[in-house]
C-alpha cells in the first residue's frame, strides 16, 4: 500500500522559510516520481513542483521558481521541499502525491493528508 506523509508546515512571517518533508513508502521509490500541490481556499489545486527519482529531473511552477527548491533522499525515501522567501499567496495545505511517471501527478490517487502553511504579512 502507497502512503505518504507530509510534515514541516507552519505559520510563518513574509519572507521566511520552511522545508516540508514527505516520507514515503508501498513502493519502489526509485522507480516513481514525487510531486509537491498545494490547495488554497477558494482556489483550484495547484502543482508546485515534482522530482524524477530515477533521474532527477525537476519541474517548479513559474511562482515556485527560483524559491522553492525539490530534493530526495532515496536512501531514506523522503522527498523534501525548500521553501524561502515566502509570500502570503504560498498558503494553503501541500500535500505530495506519488506516482510512476511525472505526467500522471496530477490525477494520482496516491496522496498524503497534506500539512497547512500559513505565511502571515
Amino acid at each position: 500500500e502507497v502512503q505518504l506523509v507530509e510534515s514541516g508546515g507552519g505559520l510563518v512571517q513574509a519572507g521566511g522559510s520552511l522545508r516540508l518533508s514527505c516520507e514515503a513508502s508501498g513502493f519502489t521509490f526509485i522507480d516513481w516520481a514525487i510531486g509537491w500541490f498545494r490547495q488554497a481556499p477558494g482556489k483550484e489545486r495547484e502543482g508546485v513542483s515534482f522530482i524524477s527519482l530515477s533521474d532527477g529531473k525537476t519541474w517548479y511552477s513559474n511562482s515556485a521558481k527560483g524559491r522553492f527548491t525539490i530534493s530526495s533522499d532515496n536512501a531514506k525515501n523522503m522527498v523534501y521541499l525548500q521553501m524561502n522567501s515566502l509570500k502570503p499567496e504560498d498558503t494553503g495545505v501541500y500535500f505530495c502525491a506519488a506516482d510512476r511517471s511525472p505526467e500522471i501527478l496530477y490525477g494520482s490517487n496516491h496522496r498524503g493528508q497534506g500539512t497547512q502553511v500559513t505565511v502571515s504579512s
